[in-house]
């Protein structure tokens, strides 16, 4: 028996090598675009906390709770970056967002702040005149190239998307046995949450905005769309088939999370509700069950049922693709 070593150990070997090789090009070509990044945002911090908020306190154009509910955490947001850019220039990329997760909190209070944040300064840039003009001196410095404060407050939100993608990125390329392996682990785990918050709270922003527009639609206020828990998912126009076999009306029809809304359009000659639509009926969608009545093939439009605990509903389209639609988007809402 021959106990010489095998011809394929030594390719094998350095087939690893090469992979680890790969790795660690791409962890420190990422390890460089990190620490390139982190320096030019908490350079943009910096500007923000000192062009902006400390010479808005100090001038006192702002009173300070107007102040706080614009710029919220940025301050502290702006220490924690500049400890973790320290420990990111020493290449301390684990102990640097080990230290950096501890505070998270404060860019989830900056996150649930934004939408209030931006609203105050819409309104003192429109109440204030000399806030006003203090905000156009500021924004006109080359430093800022040109950028609004209300893009600048942003920067912390797109920054945790950022760095999302960094830490994906360094622990892909780390090996299990090195020290930092487990403190980056955690860091992507803890920051992708607050990546999560951010468009958690972009979406129901959006949500709210969509269930305003449409009770600004509606004639008078008796229909009451702005209701917590609720989530406006479409709305067009579909006929309604009358159980007697009359002509078939078209109708506006509203889809919540939780209702179906039937409307139809004002006079538009009324002198203040010519461009709304008037409430006919609300249909709750619990123990509701809809069907396809046609539309299965490729016929021009559909008709689909919905049967609700005291009403039956037949609603057809001559689009077959916008019936196709709408049953899906019921089904949904029901599911």
């Amino acid at each position: 028996m021959s106990f010489a070593p095998s011809p394929f150990t030594p390719m094998g070997i350095h087939s690893i090598q090469e992979q680890r090789d790969r790795w660690e090009r791409k962890r420190s070509r990422t390890a460089r675009e990190l620490v390139q990044s982190e320096k030019s945002y908490c350079h943009q911090l910096d500007l923000i906390v000192t062009y902006f908020v400390e010479i808005l306190k100090a001038k006192g154009t702002l009173r300070q709770d107007i102040r706080e509910s614009i710029f919220s955490s940025i301050k502290s947001i702006h220490l924690i970056n500049q400890t973790l850019l320290t420990h990111l220039e020493l290449g301390r990329f684990g102990v640097g967002f080990e230290e950096f997760c501890a505070h998270l909190q404060l860019y989830n209070t900056y996150v649930d702040n934004i939408q209030t944040a931006k609203k105050v300064l819409l309104v003192q840039v429109k109440k204030s005149k000399a806030f006003r003009r203090f905000k156009k001196l500021q924004e006109s410095r080359p430093e800022f190239s040109q950028q609004k404060l209300e893009d600048l407050l942003t920067l912390p939100l797109q920054r945790i998307q950022q760095y999302k993608h960094f830490l994906r990125d360094l622990t892909e390329n780390t090996g299990p046995d090195n020290p930092e392996f487990q403190q980056l682990s955690k860091a992507v785990k803890a920051v992708s949450e607050v990546a999560q918050r951010i468009q958690d709270n972009a979406r129901s922003h959006e949500n709210h905005l969509q269930l305003r527009r449409v009770q600004k639609q509606l004639k008078g206020r008796k229909t009451r769309i702005l209701t917590p828990g609720r989530w406006y998912i479409r709305e067009g126009w579909l006929k309604t088939v009358p159980p007697k076999g009359t002509e078939a009306k078209p109708k506006m029809f509203y889809l919540f999370s939780d209702i179906l809304l039937q409307a139809k359009p004002c006079s538009p000659i009324h002198p203040t509700n010519g461009d709304k639509f008037a409430c006919q009926r609300i249909y709750p969608l619990k123990e509701c069950t809809v069907d396809k009545v046609f539309g299965h093939t490729k016929s021009q439009g559909g008709l689909i049922s919905l049967t609700f605990a005291r009403a039956k509903l037949l609603l057809m389209s001559d689009d077959q693709v916008d019936i196709n639609d709408w049953y899906r988007s019921l089904c949904l809402a029901i599911g």
